[in-house]
C-alpha cells in the first residue's frame, strides 16, 4: 500500500513511518521540519530500501497537489493537523487551510482514505469526572481555541466524505508519550528531562490533575489499523485509565525524590481526563497493552 504521512518527521509521525515500513508499505513523508527532525527518520532512511521518500513541504503549499498527483497515495495519515506550541492564529491557519489543501489534493489524486489525529482533551473540553472515561457519544464542548479548531477539522472530514466520497477516520488521541518526544511537548518527556538534569520540575496545578497516558507504540498501532478500519467515525484512542501527575512524577523520579514545585493550573487543561477505548476495540480491533509503569521503565 502507498501511504503518505504528513508530519512524518515528528515524534508520533516517525514511529508511524517505522511501523509502516516494517509492514512493507511504500511511504512518502511530508514535513516542513518546523517541529519535526530528520534525525527521527535516520534509521528508516539509512535502511536504504527505497520504500521511503521524504518531501520537505508545508501542508499548505500549492505544490502538495502536484505531489499527490505524482505519488498517488492510497491512504493519507495527517499527524500535523494541530501543530503544538505555536500561536493559535498560526495553528488555525495550518489546521483549516492545511487540512483543506490536503483533502482537495487527496480527492483529486483518488486517495481512498484520510486518517487524522486530533487531541482528545481539547476536543471534548472539561468533562465532569462522573462521565470519565469519556465516550464518543458525548457532545464536544471545546473550551480552547485548539479545541474549536479540532472540531472544525473533524467537521471538514465529514463534509468531504458526504460531498466527495473521501473516507476518513478521525482519532481522538489521549496523551501520547515515548522515545523521541521532546521536552515541552508532553508531561512525561518534560519530567524525564528535568530529572535527568537534576532540576526540580514545576507542575502546572497541584499535581492532582489526571491524564490518560498512552505509549507511542500503542498509539501507532491504532493509527495503522485505522488505514483499513473505522471509516466515517471519530474513535477515541486511549487507555481509559487516569494517572495523576503527582503519581507520574513519583513513578519517574522514585518515592524518595524531593516533591516537585507546584504552580498555577493552565486554563486550557482539564482537571481530570481519560477516554474510553470501547469503540476502538469494536471498530479497530484495538486495545492498549502498555501499562504506564512499563512504558516509563522502557524510557530509562
Amino acid at each position: 500500500m502507498n501511504v503518505l504521512v504528513v508530519g512524518g518527521a515528528g515524534f508520533l509521525g516517525s514511529h508511524t513511518v517505522d511501523r509502516l515500513l516494517a509492514e512493507g508499505h511504500v511511504v512518502d513523508v511530508v514535513d516542513d521540519l518546523s517541529s519535526g527532525s530528520l534525525a527521527n527518520l535516520s534509521a528508516a532512511r539509512s535502511a536504504g530500501t527505497g520504500a521511503l521518500k521524504f518531501h520537505h513541504l508545508d501542508v499548505q503549499a500549492d505544490e502538495l497537489d502536484e505531489l499527490f498527483a505524482r505519488r498517488e497515495p492510497e491512504v493519507v495519515i495527517h499527524l500535523a493537523a494541530l501543530p503544538r506550541l505555536v500561536p493559535d492564529r498560526i495553528s488555525g491557519n495550518v489546521a483549516v487551510g492545511g487540512t483543506l489543501n490536503l483533502l482537495d489534493a487527496a480527492r483529486r489524486a483518488g486517495s481512498a482514505k484520510v486518517v487524522v489525529v486530533l487531541p482528545a482533551r481539547h476536543l471534548y473540553g472539561d468533562v465532569p469526572a462522573r462521565e470519565l472515561p469519556v465516550k464518543e457519544g458525548r457532545p464536544w464542548e471545546p473550551a480552547t481555541v485548539r479545541g474549536v479548531i479540532a472540531r472544525a477539522v473533524a467537521d471538514l472530514l465529514a463534509v468531504y466524505r458526504a460531498e466527495h466520497g473521501l473516507e476518513f477516520t478521525a482519532l481522538a488521541v489521549a496523551n501520547v508519550y515515548g522515545p523521541r518526544q521532546r521536552p515541552g511537548y508532553g508531561v512525561v518527556a518534560t519530567l524525564l528531562d528535568a530529572i535527568a538534569k537534576g532540576e526540580q520540575p514545576e507542575l502546572h496545578g497541584d499535581g492532582r490533575q489526571t491524564r490518560d497516558l498512552l505509549f507511542v507504540d500503542d498509539a501507532v498501532d491504532a493509527i495503522v489499523r485505522s488505514t483499513e478500519r473505522g471509516s466515517g467515525l471519530v474513535v477515541n484512542v486511549g487507555t481509559g485509565v487516569q494517572t495523576t501527575v503527582r503519581d507520574l512524577y513519583e513513578l519517574i523520579a522514585g518515592p524518595n525524590a524531593p516533591a516537585p514545585r507546584t504552580g498555577i493550573r493552565r486554563p486550557d487543561e482539564p482537571g481530570r481526563f481519560s477516554v474510553s477505548p470501547v469503540r476502538a476495540r469494536i471498530h479497530l480491533n484495538w486495545a492498549p497493552w502498555t501499562s504506564v509503569a512499563d512504558g516509563i521503565a522502557s524510557l530509562r
